[in-house]
């Protein structure tokens, strides 16, 4: 299989889909692999490590789209990447579409087959490979809520654990799953004071035996939701429905009662974001203000560490991508119900029910259409 490796061009996104060892796993099962120059140059890895890994090296970015049988990426393809997709070429990346219709639709019209990361699954049911970036993502909320509760970065003046004598910042997470989970860890280690606020009774009695009481936890409601926000120096936004836009569960009426230079941090944009007044930012213009509260919404978030995240992503992606090289689509997506659960397009048919409900779109189960 010819394998494509394009240069993310999303607003300051320096990860590549592959590290030049990933790379070299596919060219030792043989596959062809075309890497777009300068491809992993954000991440540290020069051209002439895919090329010592087997790669071809081109200085375009059409040629490898327009060669590559599957297309290997990070970010979901934006507006200048449309007019590439071409009918039965294999996009393996992470889509977020629950929230974009457009990007949807486009996946549709031009019948690519669309494997999203995000909603992969193992045999535990968990998602193995949104877990890396989860992981990152929770970590770096608190490192990024603590530099903005800096006066001069627009904050309150809270230093996230305070000093002895002066109370440590209030951290409010809200999702206590992969993000919230590495979030906590982060800002128990800081010294704050942090709440997780989760619907999964089961899963806040394993948080409370994780950080030995060293955190409150709170059952969801829209009440218990309101009282924990609006005493909050930090919130983060970690709720996640697998595929699903994320629900809306703090609102703009409840950020009247939070405290004017607090900060949100919205992890769940990718899927809409769980704020009500949440839309996505870039790394270059990151922020915004609504009722006085701090709002950072940077939908690829991780990208700020490409380094440590493309090693990530690629230690988890690897193994996919070469099922689905090495079997072909159809054998790969038959023999593992769990990467069958990533197709969410598929022959100009939308595959995956939850983004069909989050968008009002018709359902195709993926079986109907490979007679499996």
């Amino acid at each position: 299989m010819i394998i494509g490796l394009p240069k993310e061009i999303k607003d300051n996104e320096y990860r590549v889909g592959l590290t030049p060892a990933g790379v070299r796993g596919l060219t030792d099962a043989g596959h062809q692999v075309l890497v777009e120059a300068t491809a992993g140059e954000g991440s540290g890895f020069e051209d002439s490590l895919y090329n010592r890994a087997g790669a071809g090296i081109t200085e375009s970015a059409d040629k490898v789209w327009a060669e590559a049988e599957m297309i290997v990426k990070v970010k979901e393809p934006i507006a200048p990447e449309y007019p590439r997709m071409r009918a039965g070429q294999l996009l393996f990346t992470y889509l977020h579409l629950a929230p974009d219709s457009g990007l949807t639709e486009e996946l549709l019209q031009r019948k690519v087959t669309g494997v999203a990361y995000e909603t992969i699954t193992d045999r535990r049911g968990t998602l193995p490979l949104l877990t890396p970036m989860s992981e990152v993502a929770g970590r770096m909320a608190i490192q990024v809520g603590a530099h903005y509760l800096e006066k001069m970065s627009g904050g309150r003046g809270i230093l996230l654990g305070g000093v002895p004598g002066v109370p440590a910042a209030r951290v409010v997470i809200i999702g206590g799953g992969v993000v919230g989970t590495n979030a906590a860890k982060i800002a128990v280690g800081m010294g704050a004071h942090v709440t997780i606020i989760d619907n999964n009774l089961d899963r806040l009695r394993e948080l409370d035996d994780i950080f030995l009481s060293k955190i409150a936890t709170l059952a969801s409601s829209a009440y218990m939701i309101h009282d924990a926000v609006s005493s909050a120096d930090l919130i983060i936004g970690a709720v996640l429905v697998p595929g699903a836009a994320a629900p809306r569960l703090v609102t703009r009426n409840m950020l009247k009662d939070v405290t004017d230079g607090s900060v949100i941090v919205d992890v769940a944009v990718d899927q809409g974001g769980c704020v009500e007044t949440t839309h996505p930012t870039t790394h270059s213009d990151p922020t915004f203000y609504v009722e006085g509260v701090l709002h950072y919404c940077v939908a690829n978030m991780p990208g700020a560490v490409p380094r440590t995240s493309t090693f990530a992503l690629t230690n988890s992606t690897l193994p996919y991508a070469l099922k689905l090289a090495n079997n072909g689509f159809e054998v790969a997506v038959n023999s593992d119900p769990g990467l069958a659960a990533g197709v969410n397009t598929y022959a100009g048919k939308l595959t995956y029910e939850a983004v069909a409900i989050s968008q009002g779109r018709e359902y195709t189960p993926l079986g109907s259409l490979l007679g499996a």
